[in-house]
């Protein structure tokens, strides 16, 4: 068993050492040190990357319920000046995976106690979940086919909820979202001839105006979900006044509540930049970025979530709506038959997520751990 105060300071100990995604290799070791206190009846090395799973297999068949965590920071210069603040420049935990691998990590203590009664349960570190990539990488690994779960369940802190409160909801918990890069190319020319080139400068802003207006088109066509577009940045040509420029590019955020309001998007996305260049002569190049499809909860997961609330009389509301940010556990709960992720409130005056002076609230540990493990034992019953 780990007590609070070696929970408190592996948290802070990760806290001073991040990793951005994908190169999280110190921060696995740190965590496979953690859990070979603990026993695991199997331990899984380089998941999609440097993911990690440690299994604890009950006395007789039953299902497999797996739990997440993630294991990468952000690219943020932290502004905090406490003692555990971040030795790595530019890089920090402003998302609270550090406290996230705190709580998976007070969970193996238990398990390594109690171990489930039936089934097994599987205590997942995932890489990469900033970018998108790394729940993909994952569960698309040929290694993580002998953990496919029956029931997958997370959670994610959330500043500007009363601390130690869950929201939680069926259906969309988290929105699909996804970055767009339109990249026009003209022709350049002298600027007192701008006649003799191709300039994308007209299309350019077309394509921006158009773009916003998407999410007013889509609700035109009478569909459910909520949809936003957001232009986060656009360049025409170089700073050269002798110059009409032969290039442009227009990145944007779409996002929306469900994974088939996103296709919807998306392709009337492609189709404005493929008219816009083509009325103007352009050649158009579309990619894109961190691709998140939206985080789903099952009715069943919902409902085992507000059961562990109450049996651990943690306070708890059904979200209206889902969150805006987006989230890769979908690709779990896409797998299993049922699950859930759920936000844990981290206190109505706290910065928000990625914010500079962010710090993950440890008073949080102790609250996840006894919810998850509150979950586990619905499902898998506990020695």
């Amino acid at each position: 068993m780990l007590t609070k105060s070696q929970l408190t300071q592996l948290r802070k100990e990760l806290h001073q050492h991040p990793e951005l995604s994908n190169q999280e290799q110190r921060t696995a070791a740190r965590i496979e040190q953690t859990f070979a206190a603990f026993s695991p009846d199997e331990v899984h090395t380089q998941l999609g990357g440097h993911g990690l799973a440690f299994v604890f297999n009950g006395q007789s068949p039953g299902p497999t319920t797996l739990i997440r965590s993630e294991l990468d920071a952000l690219p943020i210069h932290e502004l905090n000046r406490f003692e555990h603040r971040s030795v790595v420049d530019g890089v920090s935990h402003k998302c609270g995976h550090d406290g996230h691998m705190a709580i998976i990590s007070a969970l193996g203590a238990e398990l390594a106690d109690h171990r489930p009664l039936k089934g097994r349960v599987a205590l997942c570190f995932q890489p990469a979940e900033e970018t998108g990539t790394g729940a993909i990488d994952m569960v698309n690994d040929p290694k993580f086919s002998s953990l496919k779960p029956d029931y997958a369940f997370a959670l994610h802190n959330y500043p500007g909820l009363d601390l130690g409160h869950v929201a939680v909801r069926s259906g969309t918990f988290n929105c699909a979202s996804r970055g767009l890069s339109i990249e026009l190319t003209g022709k350049t020319s002298h600027a007192a001839h701008p006649e003799d080139g191709l300039s994308p400068a007209l299309a350019m802003c077309q394509i921006i105006e158009q773009l916003n207006q998407l999410p007013q088109q889509i609700k035109q066509q009478n569909l459910d979900g909520k949809n936003w577009v957001t232009v986060i940045h656009a360049k025409l040509g170089e700073v050269a006044f002798g110059t009409s420029p032969g290039h442009a590019v227009v990145m944007a955020t779409l996002r929306s509540e469900t994974n088939q309001d996103m296709k919807i998007l998306v392709e009337l996305a492609k189709a404005c930049a493929q008219k816009q260049a083509k009325q103007a002569g352009l050649e158009v190049s579309i990619r894109y970025e961190d691709v998140f499809q939206a985080s789903v909860n099952s009715q069943e997961g919902c409902d085992r979530v507000v059961q562990a609330c109450e049996n651990t009389n943690t306070s708890y509301t059904i979200m209206n709506e889902p969150m805006r940010w987006s989230e890769d556990f979908g690709q779990f709960t896409a797998i299993a038959k049922q699950g859930a992720m759920f936000a844990l409130g981290a206190g109505e005056n706290t910065p928000q997520l990625h914010n500079p002076d962010y710090d993950f609230n440890d008073h949080l540990i102790p609250v996840g751990k006894a919810l998850f493990l509150d979950l586990i034992e619905q499902i898998n019953g506990l020695s």
